[in-house]
């Protein structure tokens, strides 16, 4: 079965039907990375302190205690299955698209390594291993990027006008 570019080929009425699918699930998407911006946990120490607390810093301005087990289960496991929907979906649309196997390959594999990095990362400073705040940030940026440039990606192809296969 040959899918490469057939989001080109899709009749107008699919193609706005992809596209209000891509655009309000980015909105959903980047609403959750303004929620992060605003509990702090932007920076490594940020990180940290949203999970483990900040009970020993005089100087904190806003108290923050450290998270129970219930609610980091519950955080990693809505996280892990939220997002591995998001990026199946938006995957399917990537594997549709007109660029080279090998970047498919990457912007739909990618973000799952980067889901398990990142909250199963999160897990695992809470439960006390803190350099992995590193890890939770390096893999938080990455997912975020291949979101976009896969989002865009498919945006602009569907932008294009409808081809006929030969």
């Amino acid at each position: 079965m040959n899918y490469d570019g057939l989001l080109l080929m899709l009749p107008k009425e699919v193609k706005i039907f992809a596209g209000a699918f891509v655009i309000i699930l980015s909105i959903g998407f980047y609403t959750g990375l303004l929620f992060v911006s605003q509990t702090s946990t932007t920076s490594p120490d940020g990180i940290v302190e949203n999970y483990n607390g900040n009970e020993d810093d005089e100087e904190a301005m806003i108290m923050k205690f450290k998270k129970s087990e219930r609610e980091m289960l519950t955080i990693v496991h809505t996280h892990i299955l939220s997002m591995s929907f998001i990026f199946f979906l938006l995957g399917i649309l990537v594997w549709l698209t007109k660029i080279p196997k090998k970047y498919k390959l990457f912007l739909t594999v990618e973000p799952f390594i980067s889901v398990v990095l990142t909250f199963g990362g999160i897990y695992l400073l809470w439960t006390g291993v803190i350099w992995m705040k590193y890890v939770v940030m390096f893999s938080g940026f990455l997912m975020t990027a291949t979101y976009s440039i896969s989002a865009i990606l498919v945006l602009y192809q569907l932008c294009f006008k409808r081809i006929e296969r030969q």
